[in-house]
């Protein structure tokens, strides 16, 4: 047995911390060569629905505005089936892989030619809460690591002076669950997301003493640091198991080197005027989060493995994410143009620069909508059929993986769940889900549970 998978397989905690160095020096990958090395997550909260974005079904246009009959009993979220309701966007095809858009993403439209779609997405909820954890963290139930925690302990980090995983959330607050969704969970609580609020006047919480802190000199500071650091490892001394101090130890020896890289991060000014349009951040409507995707490609260029971008937040009313009860016309149309410009600005700046090329981009949401009306302009919530996409790091571009009915209604061709889509972000940076493993209640837990193939269609 090697010394490597001698301390993966006997060393637990330890054995992680020195072979996620090891992975740190090499980026070979930990158990296969790699194609990717990164990740930038893009999630869709609220549920952003299939039938209005990238799953073209000619029969909701034929049938519109009919009673909506799929030969089964259906059972919906709060609300009974309506009519037959038809996407209130134009389709249009785009690029040589002629792929279907709706006019409401027609910005991401131009870049179809790089997104492998997956239109055969399950959840196995239909409420907001376990859906988000399930996409976030492959399990319904709260207290399990994020897919971003599990990269952190696998692989390390590829700069000592930026966290290995960065959420950056919606500026409007955060999606159902919070924080839980990029926790830690159970392994090594150094590994959770550190939080970045774009666009505020602290995005990192007390990074920097408050400006009533006229006593506080850089000698000082300095100095305080080095004092609690000596007390903190006097008190960790007969207490090594307790990753929660070391996580805290961590954290402000990152906090001292976050001070000087996080504000060169975060500073866009000095990106060239093609760029900073490229994303929208001359239009008001995609500013925000055409700041946050470009922060986002900053991040991943310096070595972060990976990020997370959150569009929309908590289920609030008006509607501020993609949760359209109501009126999706507007609602998803207001989150649509937002994020449209910005994203697809995003995949363009990463191939100009050669970064897609090992950068996983993943677009996802917690479950998809109804093809049937709810009331009279809403869609209700539809587990059983929606739509994901990936594009860069060893992903073929050009694809459609799967497919639902000629409703938009359930997978039929190739159902997908979240370990699938997992199994293979893992399997793109190096790492076997199977294999990728941690001890806790003793069960040896995994991002994947006990289900999950690589979805070999869609990689080059």
């Amino acid at each position: 047995m090697t010394r490597r998978n001698f301390l993966w397989t006997y060393g637990g905690g330890l054995g992680g911390v020195a072979l996620s160095h090891m992975m740190a020096q090499s980026n070979g990958g930990l158990h296969h060569q790699a194609k990717a090395k990164r990740v930038i997550q893009l999630f869709m909260s609220g549920a952003a629905s299939q039938c209005d974005s990238f799953d073209y079904k000619p029969l909701l246009i034929q049938k519109a505005n009919q009673k909506w009959d799929p030969g089964e009993k259906v059972e919906l979220f709060q609300s009974n089936p309506g009519v037959v309701m038809p996407c209130p966007w134009e389709w249009k095809q785009y690029g040589q892989s002629g792929k279907w858009v709706s006019g409401l993403f027609p910005h991401q439209a131009t870049c179809v030619d790089d997104i492998a779609f997956i239109h055969s997405m399950i959840s196995k909820s239909n409420i907001h809460g376990p859906a988000t954890f399930m996409q976030a963290t492959g399990f319904v139930l709260p207290g399990f690591p994020s897919a971003g925690a599990w990269v952190s302990y696998a692989l390390g980090s590829m700069n000592d002076n930026l966290p290995v995983f960065v959420v950056l959330p919606d500026p409007r607050g955060v999606p159902p669950n919070g924080p839980a969704n990029w926790s830690s969970g159970f392994l090594p609580a150094a590994h959770q997301a550190t939080t970045i609020r774009i666009g505020t006047p602290n995005p990192i919480h007390d990074l920097f003493p408050p400006a009533s802190a006229k006593f506080i000199s850089k000698d000082s500071e300095r100095e305080g640091l080095a004092l609690l650091n000596k007390v903190n490892r006097e008190h960790q001394g007969p207490r090594p198991d307790d990753s929660r101090l070391d996580a805290r130890i961590q954290s402000y020896e990152m906090a001292a080197k976050l001070q000087l890289s996080a504000p060169e991060v975060m500073e866009i000014r000095g990106e060239s005027e093609a760029t900073q349009r490229m994303y929208g951040m001359n239009d008001p409507l995609t500013e925000e989060m055409g700041r946050r995707c470009l922060v986002a490609r900053r991040l991943v260029e310096r070595g972060v493995r990976f990020v997370q971008v959150w569009s929309g937040a908590d289920n609030g009313f008006p509607r501020r994410n993609w949760d359209s009860h109501e009126n999706l016309a507007k609602d998803h149309w207001d989150m649509g143009v937002a994020m449209d410009k910005p994203i697809a600005g995003l995949l363009k700046d990463l191939k100009a620069r050669g970064l897609l090329e090992d950068t996983v981009v993943y677009w996802t949401t917690e479950f998809g909508r109804m093809p049937c009306s709810q009331g009279s302009k809403g869609r209700d919530h539809n587990p059983f059929g929606f739509a994901t996409w990936l594009a860069g790091g060893g992903i073929r571009g050009g694809v459609t993986y799967g497919a639902t009915d000629d409703w938009s209604y359930k997978a039929v061709d190739k159902p997908t769940y979240c370990y699938d889509v997992h199994a293979t972000l893992l399997h793109l940076l190096g790492i076997d889900h199977t294999r990728l493993t941690y001890l806790h209640n003793g069960i040896n837990r995994r991002l994947t549970d006990v289900h999950g193939n690589v979805i070999r269609e869609i990689l080059t």
